[in-house]
């Protein structure tokens, strides 16, 4: 009788310890969380690779692949990524190593404000620069340094795209390098610096190759975000006539004509093509390579820099003024002074611009409500999926959290404008038995947002999840309470700090985001990235530039939230932080 008793004891405490059993799921759970992500991920790919085969098969769209335009569309989109690339690389990795691994102060600074241009959208981001540069630049104007006018614009050139696309990406390869340096071990490098070894020989023999994963991903993280990139050249192409796949797609969808959505839809799997291309080379550079580290890790393997410190905090320092400072101020004097080339003084500020955006735009008002709508909408909505699917991706290890993991990552991993293409060929027509069309409404917009965001918010509640102990839930199982009480009195208040992150970091990129709202928008469902494109295009540049100062200080209040809750978030959750 007490040898029974005692395994049971046994098998409900190794059940405690392994999380809970299938049994404890209600049987909803498994099919509600499928059936998410069959809308958001499958269901829009299965669309996209429908309407490409059938635009092949029926020859109707098959000339846009032999057209000239393409042709110079992949050329240029090749160039200006692989361009970035090298910029993201250069400047990523030169702070990743100086924060990472070297004695320089203020690392949490360093981090946060190198963190601020990724956050920032990437319009905002070439129109800063577009502002900062070239004749007509009120800051160049008021510190008497414009080039003369009639001067070209540099930026509008694909040198000019490349810069700004390694700028915004530089921030995906710090992330991706940084987490690699954590992790250099201590023992070895102290060993080697015993043995003799000068700090270039332990980072050229121990440090650079263990650096090599984290390098070549964020390198190809860096070339995909680069390829399905909107904003950037879309603000500094158009003007000059460089098309890249996706303004190419854009200005297909625009003069929507016989066979368009073929048409798109080729040019579309053309820029997953590509990405996808890009990932398995990043594979090939890994395979067949053991980069296992044996050993302690820690802050104890960095480099003392002695006497060239301030000469490397300084540097950054420059770097960052460069990069922020400098577009951010420029976008400032454009928004204060009355017509663009005006130069700043006591006589021309003026707070007209704000005025109008914040009172008499009715365009601009509608747009700032519509972000606010959608990015409050996906960011508490999106809960409503990733907890139950973290929830099952602990719980149930193997086959279904693997599936789970990649209908979640497919279309974060896949460039906006794809996935805006896969949306539009997915709802264009009536939905069945409603005969309700989605597009050209905000709800496309908004699902497009649901499918985009899921992996963001995600990783904070799976974090969260990981660092639960699964027997408290197990406790309250067997004291008879459902699942819905215990993820209300349980597991809710216990992941509540890292769901506060993941609806703040949605909101802070849905309220932002351009490359998925661009194709999708239409009469009065425009946001404030299309807004912002808008007010350039038409040229009212005072009011694009005062439109992104207001984003840009939204952006930093966000994230000036988020690190205000960091000592309630589990590691990790926080990109900036150490």
């Amino acid at each position: 009788m007490k040898s029974g008793r005692a395994k049971r004891g046994q098998a409900r405490s190794g059940q405690a310890r392994a999380g809970a059993s299938p049994a404890a799921e209600p049987r909803w759970l498994v099919p509600f969380v499928l059936g998410c992500l069959f809308l958001l991920s499958l269901l829009p790919l299965l669309s996209l690779a429908r309407a490409g085969f059938a635009g092949l098969v029926s020859g109707q769209s098959i000339g846009v692949l032999t057209e000239p335009a393409t042709f110079a569309a992949i050329r240029n989109t090749l160039l200006t990524a692989s361009g970035g690339m090298v910029v993201s690389v250069a400047i990523g990795a030169l702070f990743a190593f100086a924060v990472g691994l070297t004695d320089v102060r203020g690392k949490l600074a360093f981090s946060f404000a190198f963190m601020l241009p990724m956050m920032i959208p990437p319009q905002v981001t070439a129109l800063a620069w577009v502002e900062m540069t070239g004749p007509a630049s009120p800051l160049l104007k008021t510190l008497g340094i414009a080039p003369p006018l009639g001067s070209p614009q540099p930026l509008y050139s694909l040198a000019g795209i490349s810069l700004l696309l390694g700028v915004q990406h530089a921030p995906l390869v710090f992330l991706a390098l940084k987490s690699g340096l954590s992790a250099s071990p201590r023992d070895g490098v102290e060993a080697a610096r015993l043995a003799g070894a000068t700090p270039f020989r332990v980072f050229r023999d121990i440090v650079a190759p263990l650096s090599a994963p984290g390098l070549i991903a964020g390198a190809a993280i860096a070339f995909v975000s680069g390829v399905g990139n909107f904003g950037i050249p879309a603000i500094l192409g158009i003007p000059a006539g460089i098309e890249v796949l996706p303004t190419l797609i854009y200005t297909r969808l625009a003069s929507f004509g016989a066979g368009t959505f073929g048409e798109i839809a080729l040019l579309s799997s053309l820029i997953a093509v590509i990405a996808a291309a890009e990932l398995m080379l990043q594979q090939r550079a890994l395979a067949g390579r053991d980069y296992r580290i044996i050993g302690l890790s820690g802050a104890n393997a960095a480099f003392s820099l002695g006497h060239l410190r301030l000469t490397v905090e300084l540097l950054l320092v420059a770097i960052l003024f460069f990069v922020l400072v400098a577009p951010l101020a420029a976008l400032i004097a454009s928004s204060l002074v009355p017509a663009y080339g005006v130069p700043l003084n006591f006589q021309t500020v003026s707070l007209r611009a704000y005025e109008e955006i914040l009172f008499r735009q009715s365009m601009t008002l509608k747009a700032f409500g519509n972000s606010m709508f959608l990015a409050t909408t996906a960011a508490l909505g999106l809960l409503a999926v990733s907890v139950p699917a973290a929830y099952l991706m602990t719980r149930r290890r193997g086959l279904l959290a693997n599936l789970l993991g990649i209908l979640i990552e497919i279309p974060y991993a896949l460039p906006g404008i794809v996935l805006a293409v896969a949306f539009i060929l997915t709802f264009a027509a009536p939905l069945p038995v409603l005969n309700v069309s989605l597009y050209g409404t905000i709800w496309i917009i908004l699902i497009a947002y649901f499918s985009s965001f899921l992996a963001v918010s995600l990783k904070p509640v799976m974090s969260a999840f990981l660092q639960m102990d699964p027997s408290l839930e197990e406790a309250a199982r067997l004291a008879g309470a459902g699942f819905l009480r215990r993820m209300r009195d349980v597991i809710l208040p216990l992941v509540a700090p890292a769901a506060g992150a993941a609806i703040i970091l949605v909101f802070l990129i849905a309220a932002n985001e351009l490359t998925v709202s661009a194709l999708l928008w239409s009469a009065g469902t425009q946001t404030l990235g299309v807004a912002i494109f808008n007010l350039d295009d038409s040229g009212s540049s005072d009011l694009a530039a005062a439109l992104s100062v207001l984003v840009v200080v939204m952006v930093m209040l966000l994230m000036a939230a988020l690190e205000a809750l960091a000592k309630y978030l589990p590691e990790g959750v926080l990109p900036w932080r150490n």
